[in-house]
């Protein structure tokens, strides 16, 4: 009796390389993708910064900036990109708005990796907050053209009353009602 051993046929091991061909292809494709997300993430980052870097420029300045659209290009991490700045008046007159757009020099000339908006005017609050004046003066300004104090003498000067002139003006109050003014005069000490 003559044993015969079996191997695998030759149609057997090309369609196992056919297998292990396609999966080696997905497993490819999967790594050039993320590759090019993760270049795609760095072009799309460093153009936001290049356009966080332009309004910042421009709020810094200390000339107003023209209404109206500039271009330019720059270079920033070994690559040239091209910006564009439109500024616009808004509805408050001493506020203008700054839209940026940045894309790489070479990309058309509709494409953008990167939006930013700014503003820069006297009506942007300074820090730790305070009243601000929309109107495009330097600040808060009672009717005697001092600092506003709250007290213009008129009838409303009581924080529980409503004022037609502000009727969505929040009013304070405490666990039992209105919160009467508070005297901020220091107290004398002997």
């Amino acid at each position: 009796m003559h044993l015969r051993t079996r191997g695998f046929t030759l149609i057997e091991v090309l369609a196992a390389l056919v297998i292990v061909a396609l999966g080696m292809l997905g497993v490819i494709q999967a790594v050039s993708q993320t590759a090019r997300n993760g270049t795609y993430l760095r072009d799309k980052t460093f153009a936001h910064w290049i356009a966080l870097n332009l309004v910042t420029e421009r709020r810094l300045s200390q000339t107003t900036p023209e209404v109206s659209a500039s271009s330019d290009e720059v270079e920033y991490a070994g690559r040239r990109w091209k910006w564009t700045l439109r500024v616009t008046q808004t509805g408050v007159e001493s506020l203008r708005r700054m839209d940026v757009s940045v894309r790489l020099a070479d990309a058309p000339e509709d494409s953008s990796l990167a939006t930013v908006t700014g503003f820069y005017g006297t009506a942007i609050g300074p820090s730790g907050g305070g009243a601000l004046s929309w109107g495009g003066g330097g600040g808060p300004s009672g009717p005697d053209g001092g600092p506003d104090d709250g007290q213009d003498g008129g009838p409303k000067d009581d924080p529980g009353e409503a004022d037609e002139r502000m009727p969505n003006r929040p009013r304070p109050s405490g666990p039992t009602g209105p919160v009467p003014p508070q005297d901020t005069a220091p107290e004398e000490t002997q």
